[in-house]
């Protein structure tokens, strides 16, 4: 007999490590620079956080956009149970496509290869295609959370194994920042997330697989990427 397992919005509330304190500043952050304007996040997920910008800039309206259809369900359920259904607007499909062409703000958690090589390709990981797409949708001053896989440490096979299997996948925290400021923003705060951010992360989401791939995701992590593979957080303003 089969045993239905839990969704990804039940166990975790974002699809990243990302703890709920650090989701708080950067929503505020983000609704500080908005004046009844529009604040859009490619591959929204369940739109945990644009709810949040969308909830403490009240005169804002909000766009979010992801492939998956049951999320998107899960963000406009939540939408409409904090009263804000009126004024976001949430879309399945390509986010490259359906992100209104300017915004006054931007999210963009995890979401890098809309504008790159498919995850699946094992390619590393397109920053300049992905911040250069999001500095042409936003206005000077527009601000962006920008949230994507970093090294924390150089790293090692048995780290890679488990992801791409290659060393050049990712970037780190300072050949970022300076890939950030070269691509038209200033960089106004940035952070890796903590391994708490991310133990919580892992946990959550490996209780949504089976038996079988909770194993192997458990080891991979342990046994693999755990403190070599981070997340940087990043807020930027376009210049």
């Amino acid at each position: 007999m089969s045993v239905a397992l839990p969704a990804l919005h039940d166990r975790l509330s974002f699809l990243a490590p990302l703890s709920g304190d650090r989701a708080d500043r950067l929503a505020q952050w983000l609704a500080d620079g908005l004046d009844g304007g529009t604040v859009a996040d490619a591959g929204c997920g369940w739109a945990e956080l644009l709810l949040r910008v969308t909830a403490a800039a009240p005169h804002s309206r909000a766009v979010g956009v992801d492939l998956a259809d049951d999320l998107v369900a899960e963000g406009r359920r939540r939408a409409a149970s904090r009263g804000v259904a009126d004024r976001v607007q949430l879309v399945v499909g390509d986010a490259d496509e359906h992100v209104p062409a300017e915004v006054d703000a931007l999210i963009a958690i995890g979401a890098s290869q809309i504008w790159g090589a498919d995850v699946e390709e094992g390619e590393p990981l397109d920053y300049p295609a992905a911040l250069r797409a999001m500095r042409a949708r936003l206005a000077r001053g527009g601000r962006l959370v920008y949230g994507e896989g970093i090294w924390s440490r150089p790293p090692t096979a048995e780290a890679t194994a488990p992801l791409a299997g290659r060393d050049d996948e990712f970037l780190f925290l300072p050949e970022l920042l300076d890939l950030a400021a070269a691509s038209g923003f200033e960089v106004v705060g940035a952070a890796d997330a903590t391994l708490e951010e991310w133990d919580e992360f892992e946990a959550g989401f490996t209780a949504t697989l089976s038996p079988g791939r909770a194993t192997t995701q458990r080891a991979s992590y342990h046994q693999g990427y755990r403190g070599v593979l981070g997340f940087a957080h990043l807020q930027l303003v376009a210049v």
